[in-house]
């Protein structure tokens, strides 16, 4: 994920054959209906990187679409109108305001129709997945294996990810630019959907996975986030590091430190960007949320309050030398 680009695009037409063509383009190849309703007027904004995609659409009129397998996870968050009859692989479900589903698994086609609907569509690379839970060097890749979230709360918290994501992040050119930002919230989206989704990652570790997780392991693992806090790290890339399968890093961690690979990780570039205030000029325009974003936070709040806990005192005192 080092490198990420920042796209921004905006789509605004009335021509159902212009629309369909981008949609095609934009998402997969798929053919849309009208219903005979509305207009016919098509918005749609976009902000992505890489990995991840964020676009607001709004239909004023009523449509059908058959989309072919998009080979990423397509999240659908229902703001106004409904999404009716949507079906994949013998599962038939209808969306309205407030709700938020998962598609269809990356590798399938569905169809339904559209409703004169205002809605979000946030897709992802099924890796992230992988990456986050830990599965990339173990049992295999995870897999989303339900379409509906565990519950309302957990919609709501994905939801709200997804928001800060849009506003916070990706439509923020000085913040999207900063690598280990993007990399952090796309991890973050990644967990947010593995704790919102039912899914077939395992998370308890295996008896091989016990024995591997001895010092020696973890000592290779401190050395890895040390000499690579500067840079987009993914749970797995710090396992293959480790020569150990990441559920076997995961309990080393727990077991010697009493913590987690990506909370050590936390730890370690909160520290670098202590450094770096109490190294800075504010005279020079020097910001504090211009170094934490430098070290991976994208949220100005959640970085003080990380700060505040670690070090007694706001970051912004430590930055101006009181």
């Amino acid at each position: 994920m080092n490198g990420q680009r920042v796209q921004t695009l905006t789509f605004d037409s009335d021509d159902m054959g212009r629309t369909e063509e981008f949609l095609s383009r934009a998402y997969a190849r798929m053919r849309i209906g009208s219903g005979g309703t509305g207009t016919g007027r098509t918005r749609i904004e976009r902000n992505a990187i890489d990995s991840v995609s964020v676009d607001e659409l709004d239909l004023d009129f009523d449509m059908s679409y058959s989309v072919t397998p998009l080979g990423r996870i397509c999240l659908c968050l229902v703001h106004e109108g409904t999404i009716e009859d949507h079906a994949f692989h013998g599962v038939r479900d209808s969306f309205g305001p407030g709700d938020v589903v998962s598609f269809a698994p990356p590798e399938l086609p569905y169809e339904g129709r559209v409703c004169g609907a205002r809605y979000n569509i946030t897709m992802l690379d099924p890796a992230l997945l992988s990456q986050v839970a830990g599965e990339a060097t173990g049992a295999g890749a995870v897999r989303l294996t339900g379409h509906r979230p565990y519950s309302r709360e957990a919609a709501d918290r994905l939801r709200q990810t997804i928001v800060y994501l849009r506003d916070h992040v990706l439509a923020v050119p000085g913040v999207a630019d900063q690598p280990l930002v993007t990399a952090t919230a796309a991890q973050h989206l990644a967990a947010s959907v593995l704790a919102t989704f039912p899914n077939s990652a395992l998370t308890e570790p295996t008896g091989s996975d016990r024995q591997d997780a001895h010092p020696a392991a973890l000592r290779r693992a401190l050395t890895h986030i040390e000499d690579h806090a500067d840079q987009p790290v993914t749970v797995a890339e710090i396992a293959e590091a480790a020569h150990v399968t990441v559920r076997a890093l995961q309990y080393a961690f727990r077991r010697h430190l009493d913590t987690t690979p990506l909370a050590h990780l936390r730890r370690v570039r909160l520290s670098h960007a202590h450094q770096a205030l109490l190294t800075a000029d504010p005279g020079e325009g020097v910001t504090v949320t211009e170094i934490a974003a430098r070290w991976g936070f994208h949220h100005p709040g959640r970085f003080a309050a990380l700060y505040r806990e670690c070090y007694g005192h706001a970051p912004h005192r430590t930055l101006h030398g009181s």
